[in-house]
């Protein structure tokens, strides 16, 4: 497949016990591949009945094929990737997928007051990170003025089964695409008859039921380092979608300053706060996605009171003097087990 989350962090840990078949006749079983310029995996607990390994990848792939087709900004036959190459005041079918995602960003843009939004690919490509890409550097301020005039989510409509632009602005499912291919990946194991499983995706994951020795999923929440993994803490999961969000390994420095490659679409230019990772529980794998983009573009103040004041299960990794320091929301305190701060 080609490249679709070039850019995603690895801020989940998985952490299974490797099991031969228990008495019952379970057993645990492992598949995966590469995906979206990264890798998936699934595993589920087998019993009489449920289909073989190679029955459920090929079920897996399509899906993970679908959503390239349809959503990848890599690929220049992609269904998004024809829309954003359209000029301004133009529309285009689309399959209700992307529809979808479109409501969804817009609804997230809504709700951080348009700081994420779904068309900043212009502005990471002017600034080193996107996929049309030149060089890591600080634009002009005459360039990020021009290029700040296709950005924005109120250029976006939908009419009927048409997506439409009044500007020649370019869609990102990025921060949202991998956790809706887990979500849907997710329901077909369901539809299949598999209740306990993991499915993950360029690291965002959804786990249900438990393992074949009655243990839970086990996901270990990666410190912000740029050497090694390290676990910061480990959670069990059952039921719910995780992803995270960090800055810690895609950025650059110029003139002795950071510039990572979280965006705030207000302002046109990388964020500049000490919030270093954001991993969030959500039923929705699709939901923890773009929630876990949100709560990092808005940074370790305005993220966690919306965080609060949302219910969100949010863990805030922050850089301090002496190293990083956490916050846990009491709704990822509750859906975890953990203790808050």
């Amino acid at each position: 497949m080609q490249d679709l989350l070039k850019w995603r962090l690895y801020g989940l840990v998985i952490l299974i016990v490797a099991l031969s078949a228990c008495d019952n006749g379970d057993s645990l079983e492992t598949f995966g591949g590469p995906t979206m310029g990264s890798t998936y995996s699934v595993k589920y607990v087998r019993h009489a009945g449920l289909p073989a390994p190679a029955q459920v990848q090929v079920e897996v792939e399509k899906i993970l094929a679908e959503v390239d087709q349809q959503m990848s900004t890599y690929r220049s036959d992609s269904d998004i990737a024809r829309f954003n190459q359209l000029p301004a005041n133009r529309c285009q079918n689309m399959p209700a997928p992307i529809l979808e995602l479109v409501r969804v960003g817009e609804q997230l843009s809504e709700q951080s007051e348009g700081s994420y939004d779904l068309t900043v690919e212009p502005l990471l490509d002017l600034w080193g990170f996107g996929p049309q890409a030149r060089e890591e550097k600080v634009p002009t301020a005459e360039a990020l003025a021009q290029v700040r005039q296709r950005v924005g989510h109120a250029h976006l409509r939908i009419d009927g089964d048409q997506l439409c632009k009044d500007a020649a602005v370019e869609v990102d499912f990025n921060s949202i695409a991998a956790g809706y291919a887990v979500d849907r990946i997710a329901a077909r194991l369901e539809a299949l008859g598999i209740g306990n499983y993991l499915a993950e995706a360029t690291g965002e994951l959804k786990a249900a039921g438990k393992k074949p020795d009655g243990s839970p999923w086990r996901i270990a929440l990666e410190e912000p380092r740029d050497d090694q993994q390290v676990a910061e803490r480990i959670i069990a999961v059952d039921g719910y979608g995780l992803s995270t969000s960090g800055d810690y390994r895609n950025f650059f420095e110029q003139g002795g300053q950071r510039y990572s490659h979280t965006f705030d679409a207000r302002t046109g230019a990388p964020v500049a706060h000490a919030l270093a990772s954001v991993t969030v529980i959500h039923p929705s794998a699709l939901m923890a996605d773009g929630l876990s983009t949100l709560l990092l573009i808005l940074g370790p103040e305005r993220g966690w009171d919306y965080a609060e004041k949302h219910d969100i299960g949010a863990f805030f990794v922050i850089r301090a003097d002496t190293g990083f320091v956490t916050r846990t929301s009491h709704a990822f305190a509750r859906l975890s087990g953990e203790k808050t701060e």
